[in-house]
């Protein structure tokens, strides 16, 4: 098999929801696969802000780049590779909805971010389950959400109230990324992770068919349908090992090396 990049998510695939680690198994694979002269990139919903995780990964030089924000943001090194702002309507719809409803939602721009209001949610699943680090301040009275370019909007809404009429005029133009029950990340229309997949494939002359992802969220169906190889996690839902080539093992049982070993590539 010639596979010459690697896209990994990386909350319950390089990163077990357990440890809060990538587990060193995958670790060594993935410096064994860059040996070989294969490309690893980061490919995630977090904002660079909030990537505070994988340091296991960045201290020994292993990423190539990064797939930010559902791919709305995607770079390497201090360069952008690409990049998609939501459109500033759609911005202002989901922002006053959820003010208006008093759901948190969190905009995130190029290199920071803010919330509408803070809530037992966000604490609950983006500081004690994720153990993210960075402070998420709420946004000034009288400052306009649509100052800065949004690249990406997480808002705590169910997926029944994404599909309610208000919602889903607000969201034209986007595309929505749902791995949580509790809220769904948005994105500007057509702007997923295979979106970076692209901008990586065209960045670094490689062609689709050389690519493998890994990924266990609904955020991750789009890459794991349009890369070369899609790998599943063992801990993803049935959806999302419905739309991949392969299932492997969950992140805790060295998920990541045992579909690199089966596959030939380490």
């Amino acid at each position: 098999m010639d596979i010459r990049a690697i896209f990994l998510d990386i909350d319950g695939t390089l990163v077990s929801f357990n440890t809060h680690r990538i587990p060193e198994s995958a670790v060594s694979a993935l410096a064994e696969a860059r040996k070989k002269g294969i490309k690893v990139f980061i490919a995630t919903g977090r904002p660079t802000i909030i990537i505070d995780n994988i340091g296991q990964l960045q201290s020994a030089g292993l990423i190539d780049g990064y797939i930010t924000m559902n791919g709305a943001y995607c770079y390497r090194g201090d360069r952008t590779v690409s990049s998609t702002a939501i459109p500033p309507h759609c911005v202002s719809s989901v922002w006053k909805w959820c003010v208006d409803h008093g759901r948190t939602c969190i905009a995130i721009r190029e290199h920071d971010l803010c919330i509408s209001r803070d809530s037992d949610q966000l604490q609950e699943i983006f500081y004690k389950q994720l153990k993210c680090t960075t402070p998420m301040p709420e946004l000034k009275p009288g400052q306009d959400i649509n100052s800065r370019p949004i690249f990406q909007l997480t808002a705590f809404f169910t997926p029944d109230e994404e599909q309610s009429s208000e919602l889903a005029s607000a969201l034209n133009g986007c595309s929505t990324g749902r791995w949580h029950n509790s809220f769904t990340d948005i994105t500007a229309a057509g702007c997923t992770k295979s979106t970076g997949i692209d901008a990586f494939a065209t960045a670094f002359g490689f062609s689709l068919g050389q690519t493998m992802a890994f990924g266990d969220g609904g955020n991750d169906i789009p890459m794991l349908k349009h890369a070369g190889t899609g790998i599943a996690m063992g801990g993803a839902s049935d959806i999302v090992k419905a739309a991949s080539d392969y299932i492997t093992d969950d992140v805790d049982n060295d998920g990541i090396r045992n579909a690199l070993v089966h596959f030939g590539i380490i």
